[in-house]
């Protein structure tokens, strides 16, 4: 019986993309990036449980992908890329169960064709971004709309695509976290969840316009990261989660409720300010405390 065998925290700048931004202006996280797709991977990961800020959004509601693929393309400059990845029903469908037995709003999302085998989400930044470094680093040229034909081929595991709603109690994203990982241990795959993440926003330069509360909240939660702790999170203030202009909050809170479950130790391998975007962005790596694997 698995479950559960690796979790992160992602950033998704899509200039960390080498094929769109041979630079990238965050060489830290763009390194980082890598090393947590090779300790997926060697954890032998066969589905990704991702948790996005900047997919469908239902207010007052976690929605969850109820379709057969995502496609999506990014651009920068005259770069693109594309990218075409199957999403798993069952663990989705065990997942949406599992959290509506805790009595939590949840809504399964569709789009596209009416048939769920038949009908795409289109993928989002927050979603693209972390996956192409976790298996789906490949540019699959004319197959990046909802529209696109299916691949002839997957190079990276299935997902379960998750967004979830600013407008919740925190506390319900903690549950929905452990729900995830109820019924991750009852699939018997080995997963990986990942909550993809940017922080302050309002950084010096922002054109959010800056805040001094950006450089204070980022250290609240490279701390708490670095304790392996993100249920720490719960305790920031709302006004400064909102002048700091952060998007990870609500997504490291379920990787709050997956570690109540399944215990788990790791680090913040890297986190910088990048300039280009006056956004604090990390890579933080968990893996489950010895005798917590499920």
């Amino acid at each position: 019986m698995s479950g559960i065998v690796f979790a992160c925290v992602a950033p998704h700048g899509w200039n960390l993309i080498p094929e769109l931004d041979a630079d990238g202006g965050a060489p830290q996280n763009r390194a980082a990036l890598e090393e947590i797709g090779r300790r997926s991977a060697d954890a032998g990961t066969e589905v990704i449980v991702i948790a996005t800020p900047h997919n469908v959004r239902v207010d007052g509601a976690i929605t969850l992908a109820a379709v057969a693929r995502g496609a999506g393309t990014l651009h920068e400059g005259e770069n693109m890329v594309e990218m075409n990845v199957p999403v798993d029903a069952p663990l989705t469908d065990a997942i949406t169960d599992a959290a509506r037995a805790r009595n939590l709003p949840i809504a399964m999302v569709g789009y596209a064709g009416n048939h769920r085998s038949e009908s795409a989400v289109p993928l989002d930044w927050g979603t693209m971004v972390p996956l192409w470094f976790m298996g789906h680093g490949r540019n699959m040229v004319g197959h990046g709309t909802v529209i696109s034909p299916v691949p002839a081929d997957d190079i990276g595991p299935p997902i379960v695509l998750i967004n979830p709603s600013r407008s919740l109690p925190r506390e319900s994203l903690v549950a929905f976290g452990e729900a995830v990982a109820d019924a991750s241990a009852r699939d018997g795959r080995r997963i990986t969840f990942v909550a993809s993440c940017d922080w302050a926003h309002a950084h010096e330069g922002s054109r959010y316009g800056a805040s001094p509360d950006a450089a204070e909240v980022d250290a609240f939660v490279v701390e708490a990261l670095r304790q392996s702790d993100p249920g720490r999170l719960i305790e920031l203030s709302p006004d400064k989660v909102a002048n700091a202009a952060i998007d990870g909050l609500w997504q490291a809170l379920m990787l709050a409720g997956v570690m109540n479950k399944v215990p788990m130790r790791g680090d913040v391998l890297c986190y910088e300010v990048v300039k280009a975007y006056s956004v604090g962005m990390l890579v933080a790596a968990y893996d489950p405390i010895n005798g917590s694997k499920r």
